[in-house]
């Protein structure tokens, strides 16, 4: 009989895949098998071509929600017959490795019914799932996905569980995680001293005991699939000001969790794409505008907006179920600390935080935190990628069909690891803040996961040319122990390659011009980058303008207390003893006068601890300082930046002057001078005109002078492609002002969706350019 092997690459474990591929050939009546291995799903039909052609017609058309077909491959082969007739599910195949891990899935809309179904056998049964939703990449400990690779081997399927596993004709079949409450995970609550606090007569379980707990004013220290979280009554302010108090969190917002869309409704705006993008798999917290009724601003101080999400495990649905607000939920530790996954590791580390724990007893083998998004510009953009979205793999660009496997350690701040093999880029989790050494120690232990999970060989290490970040010294010793060549990347030309690859810009595709904004990148001329106009293929990186540098006194104290870069730019601008004679008798610059200003001078003019710097992130904190924004202190990365943002959106009159920036021509390039802006700010300030209209007029200034400037270098260099990437723009008032402007000059425009535009992105631009480098 004539026979074909077919291959299907891509997310197509864990999925119902399988079960998918035996119903289809099933009804058209061919004979033959399907199996799992390294490589993917491989199916075995013995039939006529045209017949084999119908089949993968229909796989397409009918692929399960949470898969993802990257390719079909089909190879004639010869063999007698099948061994059985009809067509059969066979056991998993070992091999290499060239599948992909399925990201965390929230609960779908089956399961959810059987928890609320009190005829249903998984009644509140918290760790109810099937092959469309529940833990993926938080329980896997090995390739290929199968139970007894997964934490869930624990856990002995009963004789009804696994008749369900068994049936391809169910939704459970081959779903690993499946259990039910005779055979599955168990859930527990108990208080401080480790002792199971006992249901009153009015409760059915531990998770209304929780929600007493919680309407109490308690804060919960709550297990869920890939971490644990801190939750407590988001509508009380004293058990909110509790929260932040006890984890020593002063400013820093926190996320909520709502029992469904009406209840977000009452706080937030919330449009359709908002509400599909937070009823869809990867459930993100996502970030809302505020209106209608309020919460306790200690939420989040100085900001417009709330992050919100939905119950996405049964058990945050059961939990939530009769709740008319929302909960804090927010990750288990204490600041900038990594969340907690361990029960043990929960009490340890919690217990001066939570007054009781919801615990239970299946393994989290993988720390997934909760992934963050904004629609920006109609698009949602993810800020941190995680939970439900990582680890699925990238496609590269056309041309990078032969890159080599590649290992890219990414940047310092919000972390992450990017592996290149069979030409797709496999980027991890968030996972923080290298400056933190348990953030360290969990990123190592994720960088050996991954590599034992994919089979990963690299031919070569990828850092960032930042001889001080951890991960780059972390890079170098790595390369040594061995044996490997180590690329370095400059930082802003990372970025840019980044958001090129993640919206497929081929190899040869030429060269893009790159707006790069964030708060600081190693510059190749020994000078702290962040406000950038780059020329940029894969292979280089031309710069061709920047924000005028200003010093930074105090090195990294700068980056901690705004009012250092106010002095700084005023200094850089004026000198002080101008801005002394001119505008002395304002209040910002009174504050100013109290500083240690001669110090500061003495530091500047003889370039002691006062590295140069074009940062956008810098210029940023510098207005919001002299706005009265955070300019003692930030309490987290951004803050004043965040903060100047909600400023702007308030403004009443939403059509001021631009603030106007000053064009130069210098040996580094095009240099956009702020001293035009500073001076019309001062006198604004000099005439009363409110915060928010200044802050608006600052974006709206600093959006006009960039496209101003693109314009320019676009016509000389013949280009019409523009890639904006970098922290700064997370910022939603400057991305759309500056992106409108962009499209009705007729440039393209390349952004980030999928990958986050900040540090979160590094590791994939590491990634492109060391693999571009390498391909002849």
């Amino acid at each position: 009989m004539p026979a074909e092997q077919i291959r299907v690459r891509g997310l197509v474990q864990g999925v119902g895949f399988r079960p998918t591929v035996w119903r289809i050939a099933s009804q058209l009546g061919l004979q033959g098998d399907v199996s799992n291995d390294g490589e993917g799903v491989l199916v075995r039909l013995w039939a006529d071509r045209h017949a084999i052609g119908r089949f993968c017609e229909q796989l397409q058309a009918e692929c399960p929600p949470l898969a993802r077909i990257d390719f079909i491959q089909r190879q004639p082969f010869v063999d007698a017959a099948p061994a059985q007739p009809g067509f059969q599910i066979i056991a998993s195949q070992s091999g290499g490795v060239h599948t992909g891990i399925v990201p965390d899935a929230a609960t779908c809309h089956a399961c959810r019914e059987e928890i609320f179904d009190p005829a249903n056998r998984r009644y509140r049964y918290p760790f109810t799932n099937c092959t469309h939703c529940g833990p993926r990449l938080s329980i896997i400990e090995r390739i290929p996905y199968d139970r007894a690779n997964t934490s869930m081997r624990l856990f002995p399927m009963c004789p009804v569980c696994e008749a369900e596993y068994l049936d391809p004709a169910d939704r459970r079949f081959h779903a690993q995680p499946n259990a039910c409450p005779v055979c599955g995970p168990q859930l527990w609550l108990e208080d401080r001293a480790g002792e199971q606090i006992e249901l009153t007569a009015e409760e059915r379980d531990s998770i209304d005991s929780a929600s007493r707990l919680l309407r109490q004013g308690q804060i919960l220290a709550i297990k869920g699939i890939g971490g644990v979280h801190l939750a407590c009554d988001a509508a009380n302010p004293a058990a909110v000001a509790r929260l932040r108090q006890r984890k020593r969190r002063p400013a820093k917002p926190f996320a909520l969790m709502a029992r469904d869309a009406t209840v977000i409704r009452r706080y937030c705006r919330l449009s359709r794409e908002e509400l599909d993008l937070l009823q869809s798999p990867a459930a993100p917290i996502l970030l809302l505008d505020q209106q209608g009724e309020t919460l306790p601003e200690a939420l989040a101080p100085g900001q417009a907006s709330l992050g919100f999400m939905l119950p996405y495990t049964p058990l945050h649905q059961l939990l939530l179920a009769d709740w008319e607000h929302p909960l804090v939920m927010t990750s288990g530790n204490l600041s900038e600390e990594p969340q907690c996954v361990g029960n043990h590791e929960t009490r340890r580390r919690l217990g001066e935080i939570a007054d009781a724990y919801l615990l239970h007893d299946r393994p989290i083998v993988n720390r997934v935190d909760d992934s963050v998004a904004r629609l920006v510009a109609g698009r949602p953009r993810l800020l941190r990628r995680a939970r439900g979205y990582a680890p699925g793999h990238l496609a590269l660009p056309p041309g990078f069909e032969q890159a080599p496997d590649l290992l890219a350690l990414g940047g310092e701040l919000k972390s992450t690891l990017c592996l290149l093999k069979d030409g797709q880029a496999i980027l991890t989790q968030h996972l923080g803040d290298l400056e933190n050494y348990p953030t360290f120690q969990a990123y190592q232990q994720t960088l050996a996961l991954y590599r034992q999970l994919y089979q990963h060989h690299p031919t070569r290490l990828v850092v960032d040319s930042h001889p001080g970040y951890r991960s780059h010294r972390f890079g170098r010793e790595l390369a040594q122990q061995q044996g490997l060549p180590l690329e370095r990347v400059q930082h802003h030309h990372a970025h840019i390659a980044s958001v090129m690859a993640e919206r497929g810009w081929p190899l040869d595709g030429g060269r893009v011009l790159g707006i790069c904004l964030d708060g600081s990148g190693y510059g190749e001329d020994g000078t702290i980058w962040g406000g950038e106009l780059l020329l940029v293929d894969y292979r280089s990186c031309q710069r061709l303008g920047h924000l005028q540098t200003t010093a930074l006194p105090g090195g990294s104290k700068a980056i901690q207390e705004p009012w250092r870069n106010a002095f700084a730019q005023l200094q850089r601008c004026f000198g002080w003893s101008q801005v002394e004679r001119q505008w002395g008798g304002l209040e910002a610059i009174c504050a100013l006068q109290q500083r240690p200003v001669a110090v500061l001078l003495a530091m500047v003019e003889q370039g002691l601890n006062s590295p140069l710097s074009s940062s956008c992130g810098r210029l940023f904190d510098a207005v919001a300082a002299l706005l009265g924004i955070c300019a003692d202190g930030i309490d987290y990365e951004g803050q004043a930046a965040v903060e100047l943002e909600t400023a702007a959106m308030a403004a009443v009159e939403r059509l001021p002057e631009p603030y106007p920036f000053g064009f130069n021509r210098e040996e580094s390039g095009l240099v956009l001078d702020p001293t035009p802006m500073w001076r019309a700010l001062m006198q604004d300030l000099a005439d009363g005109v409110c915060s928010e209209q200044i802050a608006y007029a600052f974006h709206l200034g600093l959006a006009s002078a960039l496209v101003r400037a693109v314009r320019q270098l676009a016509e000389v260099h013949g280009i019409q492609t523009v890639a904006l990437s970098g922290g700064v723009f997370q910022n939603r008032s400057l991305f759309e002002a500056i992106a409108e402007s962009l499209r009705k000059q007729g440039l393209r425009l390349l952004s980030h969706e999928a990958v986050p535009s900040n540090d979160g992105g590094l590791a994939l631009g590491q990634a492109v350019i060391a693999a571009a480098r390498q391909i002849k």
